[in-house]
């Protein structure tokens, strides 16, 4: 990675927002990294940064390749980015869209270190991180199943939590990227309380909810017919119920295990919780892009910075095409902004 001797020559750089646009006072500036450069990432991350949203709320400080963004500018028709906003740390030479090399793999990772770098340092306020693809990603050497734990690693966290988010709705999750078969042996009841315990915690300090009403999942089919003898699975009864107990006795007004199957028509139609804890990946992110697809937000809890990202993956079949949707991009830069105030 060459993230720290490229840094030193960008120490000083500083975003200067169109003078036309209406600015807040005090706007927070935002890291952002392109992610994958043969995604969809350098093109959301230029739509957003024009985007007069984005840019009434914060200062956009883009980590990338600048040759890279003007090229995909001058491509697709779309505003020059200013040599202000962007903190260049690589060169990458003959990149197809679509198509990553060692070198891009190499660049997308280090695009994270420095922005993390950035925020510890106190030269920006959050991290919103353009999607990346971990298969991709391993060619550079990257070994962490995705972006959450890599950035875990770099702000040295021990308890994180994965929370994606829409209007409507919200869902943290007590394990990520891991295979259907682990999901069971790696769920204990401290596990899931501190994922109970995070989420809680960030509803009140970035959401302004005082009393954040937290649903559980079950596991199992029906929550595992929990008063029935848990005929469905020994989960529920075992560990999820315990560690809900918990939770209620610390005065977190959570409930469950409930049923999935019914639980997120109470979330949604009857807005009867304010998130959802989801015991895997799958059970949290399919209702979540259901209703979000398009402007869902992935937030980290749990570490020591601010971190958000848009909700989908790097689309290499319409990178650099002009048709990638930057929604979520901005809908992730405007959270990331709303939480740093």
């Amino acid at each position: 990675m060459n993230s720290k001797n490229l840094r030193s020559k960008n120490e000083n750089s500083k975003v200067t927002p169109p003078k036309k646009t209406k600015a807040k006072k005090n706007k927070p500036t935002i890291a952002i990294t392109i992610g994958d450069p043969a995604g969809i990432g350098p093109e959301i991350t230029l739509r957003a940064i024009s985007s007069p949203k984005v840019l009434r709320m914060a200062r956009p400080l883009v980590i990338g390749d600048l040759k890279l963004l003007n090229r995909i500018a001058k491509k697709l028709f779309l505003p020059l980015p200013s040599p202000s906003m962007v903190v260049n740390i690589s060169n990458i030479k003959g990149l197809k869209a679509g198509r990553p090399t060692r070198e891009s793999s190499v660049a997308m990772i280090d695009y994270i270190t420095e922005a993390v770098t950035c925020v510890l340092a106190g030269k920006a306020s959050a991290v919103v991180t353009a999607p990346i693809n971990k298969e991709s990603a391993k060619l550079g050497g990257f070994k962490f199943p995705g972006h959450t734990e890599y950035l875990a690693h770099l702000t040295k966290a021990k308890n994180f939590v994965m929370m994606l988010s829409g209007s409507s709705l919200k869902v943290s999750l007590v394990t990520i990227h891991e295979p259907i078969k682990k999901v069971p042996s790696l769920l204990t009841q401290g596990k899931i309380l501190k994922t109970i315990e995070i989420s809680n915690e960030a509803l009140k300090k970035y959401f302004g909810i005082k009393k954040p009403r937290i649903a559980v999942c079950g596991l199992n089919p029906h929550a595992g017919e929990t008063h029935g003898g848990g005929s469905m699975g020994e989960e529920e009864r075992k560990i999820i119920e315990p560690a809900v107990d918990k939770a209620r006795i610390q005065g977190i007004d959570a409930n469950g295990p409930l049923p999935p199957d019914t639980l997120f028509y109470q979330a949604v139609r009857q807005e009867a919780f304010d998130l959802v804890v989801c015991m895997y990946h799958d059970q949290g992110l399919i209702p979540l892009k259901l209703l979000h697809f398009e402007d869902g937000v992935n937030t980290t809890l749990g570490l020591p910075i601010i971190r958000t990202s848009p909700d989908h993956g790097t689309a290499y079949p319409i990178a650099w095409k002009g048709s990638a949707s930057a929604n979520s991009m901005i809908a992730a830069l405007l959270q990331a902004a709303e939480m740093a105030k």
